[in-house]
């Protein structure tokens, strides 16, 4: 392969869309599927792991690295939001995105100073949440 072909191989190998790794959280298997699902119909967006607990999540996170992270906030153990704040100080650039049932006012007032990127309600998560959520605050490349 000629110089110029192997660079031009390699610019396209630097210009294809990286897929952003999920990990998603959540104590409910049923979620986790039903995220699961909204992760896969997402284009550049791959379920990288699952965790059942703010432990577990914490753990995984370290171990898998993902760009993304699906939060619940009440989960066994330490809770969604401690965890957001673990993940967070061992990789700030993670963008978490809290999810949970409860209402914008009675969120737990840790909830908006944990580091989270945002919160959504697990009624309204979707494709469109996903990728919006993570234009806003994804990383600079």
């Amino acid at each position: 392969m000629s110089g110029s072909a192997v660079a031009r191989k390699e610019l396209e190998i630097e210009d294809e869309p990286q897929q952003v790794s999920v990990l998603i959280v959540d104590d409910q298997a049923p979620f986790r599927s039903a995220a699961r699902t909204v992760v896969r119909v997402s284009p550049g967006f791959d379920v990288a792991g699952e965790a059942e607990s703010g432990d577990e999540a914490v753990a995984v996170a370290a171990a898998l690295l993902p760009d993304l992270v699906l939060m619940d906030i009440n989960l066994p153990g330490i809770n969604g939001i401690e965890a957001t704040r673990q993940i967070l100080e061992a990789r700030p650039g993670v963008v978490v995105i809290l999810l949970s049932t409860y209402t914008a006012d009675d969120l737990p007032s840790d909830a908006t100073t944990c580091g989270a990127a945002s919160y959504v309600h697990k009624e309204d998560f979707s494709p469109t949440v996903v990728r919006e959520v993570w234009e806003q605050h994804r990383p600079p490349r």
